[in-house]
């Protein structure tokens, strides 16, 4: 496969709900997309850096002149056996993994329709649809919460996820449990504590979480190890895994008993599907986060959650819950907890491409 030319768009999509978390308040979401033009077929994939970097080190104004400058210009013009080389051809650059990750995820996209054949296929899943769990931002007060748990649940969620930061944790957590004593009930820090705040983090054992997500500094797996050893609920990491080497330190650490799988925090798809498995290898449990993405990475999502080490639901909450209107034709929403796997080849979504351009704050075209 050859890739000829590329076009980049940023758009800016209103949240329907304000978001908050311990990074703070998200109103918005601005979307960096990569379309990759190849033998008569397009693939497409979007940036999940945000504009400052507060998830990682990543941003949207390094990430487009990384694109521009140095990782496009590796990839157009030359011939690709498999988006697998695609990658390769963009391991020896550091970091940047997310940047990276538009490149290689719009090539398996596009690769997924040159052969006529679905995402999920060319990477191995076993499902149809997938189960689907909920992140609620940090709400107003314990009843605010219990109200926010109670719609989300009623509307089918398998998974309830309650962000926390300090001085909000156990409050809201002790008001959900005692509203529903049986759901799938998660909190995801986001790297907002310390080892200081040991007390703090016990103190959720007692409510029968499924897991504890990436409570400590994004780049720590040792202080984690260490938290891992005082705590019975099991950490989850997130932000600290970039690759499956992380993995392999974080199981010999014992830093954490989930995993978090971003596909694009990891790379891109090969690297993911390296981290699935050595997960699984090493009887860690994956599900799929979510970074409030629009339909195509959404569709992404997906289709690398129908891979066998998925036991736990994923932040592929239905499209309408974010968006007034998506980027993409067709509707990925959630039935019965779960989502469909797309249909057709490749991801199995269209980008709306007169809304983009109508949206579009930046447009850029990149040739060999």
């Amino acid at each position: 496969m050859r890739f000829d030319r590329a076009e980049l768009f940023v758009v800016r999509l209103p949240l329907k709900f304000r978001f908050e978390t311990s990074f703070g308040v998200q109103t918005e979401k601005v979307i960096p997309l990569l379309v990759l033009h190849a033998d008569g077929v397009t693939g497409v994939a979007e940036g999940t850096m945000e504009m400052a970097p507060m998830y990682r080190e990543e941003n949207i104004p390094g990430a487009l002149h990384l694109l521009r400058e140095v990782f496009l210009p590796r990839v157009l013009g030359r011939d690709f056996p498999n988006p697998e080389a695609v990658a390769a051809a963009l391991a020896p650059f550091r970091g940047n993994r997310m940047a990276k990750a538009m490149v290689e995820m719009a090539a398996w996209d596009a690769w997924g329709r040159a052969l006529g054949t679905p995402l999920w296929q060319l990477l191995g899943g076993v499902r149809d649809r997938v189960p689907v769990g909920v992140s609620l931002g940090i709400q107003a007060d314990e009843a605010a919460t219990v109200d926010a748990v109670a719609r989300h649940v009623q509307q089918g969620y398998r998974r309830i996820k309650l962000k926390i930061k300090p001085g909000w944790d156990e409050q809201p957590v002790r008001a959900a449990r005692e509203a529903f004593p049986d759901i799938n009930l998660t909190v995801d820090a986001n790297s907002a504590y310390t080892l200081a705040d040991t007390r703090a983090l016990t103190a959720l054992d007692a409510h029968h979480l499924t897991y504890i997500e990436q409570p400590l500094a994004w780049d720590d797996l040792v202080d984690h190890a260490t938290l891992q050893a005082r705590l019975r609920t099991p950490l989850c990491l997130d932000e600290s895994i970039t690759s499956a080497a992380d993995v392999r330190k974080a199981v010999q650490l014992g830093a954490g008993r989930v995993v978090n799988l971003k596909v694009a925090r990891v790379g891109g798809h090969a690297e993911a599907r390296r981290v699935h498995d050595l997960a699984s290898a090493s009887g860690l449990p994956v599900w799929c986060g979510g970074m409030l993405e629009s339909g195509i990475g959404r569709a992404h999502n997906i289709h690398l959650s129908t891979l066998e080490n998925f036991r736990l639901p994923g932040d592929t909450a239905s499209a309408s819950r974010y968006w007034e209107r998506d980027i993409i034709l067709e509707p990925l929403e959630m039935h019965d907890g779960h989502q469909r796997v797309p249909q057709g080849a490749g991801t199995g979504v269209t980008l709306d491409r007169a809304y983009v351009e109508e949206l579009a704050e930046i447009r850029d075209e990149v040739r060999a």
